[in-house]
């Protein structure tokens, strides 16, 4: 890892109505960085992340950089955010795949940044597309289900197939927001091993958003805690000791504990 910042989020708040969601939260991130972003629900992981990528505008004040050019600034998103968008991949906690279409060519929509909007409207993928939608989807494992429709496949093979999007798109950084929380244990640790192979083998930046302190703990090196819309803390995964969980969970936390967490 290089400590090239890919990321630059200065004083970002974000208000609906009259809660503030962030508030005045930022944060770099270098190349090659994986980073889980955690804390309680309504804390505002997923508001940031989807700032990042242009996908929710910012209180004016606030900024976002990617790449070294803006993503939005002064309350609006700049007109030049597809520059930085073509090369972040964003994978949902619902897949985002379109169900009655093939995994192949939801994986093949990665490239509709680089090829003719026609020839993808109408699935006239180049061979390079074709080969690269391959070779993505057995790189995450499911190539044996390229063509079966997305919405007949489980939950975790539809997660996989949105990894393999990402790397279609040739995306340099992977937003994952909640990928997975709606996967049963076996599914979910394999997306997350995946993200962290990409991650180390792949130089791939991740940032990744977790409601499962103990993945957090396990596959990412950085954590960035948000509580009520503030960051509370930004450091090792080691850092976060029992305490420090309690503080940002509440005494609660203490309950639901998992055995051989930090003491």
């Amino acid at each position: 890892m290089t400590s090239e910042a890919v990321l630059s989020i200065r004083g970002v708040a974000k208000t609906f109505g009259k809660r503030r969601a962030l508030d005045g939260v930022s944060l770099d991130v270098a190349r090659g960085e994986m980073i889980a972003l955690i804390g309680p629900s309504g804390s505002g992981k997923s508001t940031l992340l989807r700032s990042i990528d242009g996908l929710q505008t910012i209180d004016d004040g606030g900024s976002i950089d990617a790449f070294g050019g803006k993503v939005q600034a002064k309350g609006k998103v700049s007109d030049k955010v597809r520059d930085a968008r073509v090369r972040i991949g964003f994978i949902a906690q619902s897949f985002n795949l379109v169900g009655r279409l093939s995994l192949f060519t939801n994986v093949a929509l990665g490239s509709m940044g680089r090829i003719p909007f026609v020839k993808g409207l109408f699935g006239l993928w180049p061979r390079e597309t074709k080969e690269a939608a391959m070779a993505a989807l057995a790189r995450v494992g499911v190539a044996d289900y390229a063509a079966q429709r997305a919405n007949t496949l489980s939950g975790g093979q539809q997660q996989r197939g949105a990894i393999a999007r990402a790397l279609v798109q040739r995306a340099k950084i992977i937003l994952a927001d909640e990928p997975v929380a709606s996967l049963d244990p076996v599914s979910a640790r394999k997306v997350m091993e995946i993200l962290r192979d990409l991650n180390r083998t792949d130089g791939l930046t991740v940032i990744v958003t977790l409601h499962q302190v103990d993945y957090a703990l396990r596959y990412c090196d950085r954590v960035v805690a948000l509580k009520a819309g503030k960051k509370v803390y930004d450091g090792p995964a080691g850092g976060l000791d029992k305490s420090k969980l309690i503080d940002i969970y509440g005494p609660e936390f203490e309950d639901v504990f998992w055995e051989g967490a930090p003491k």
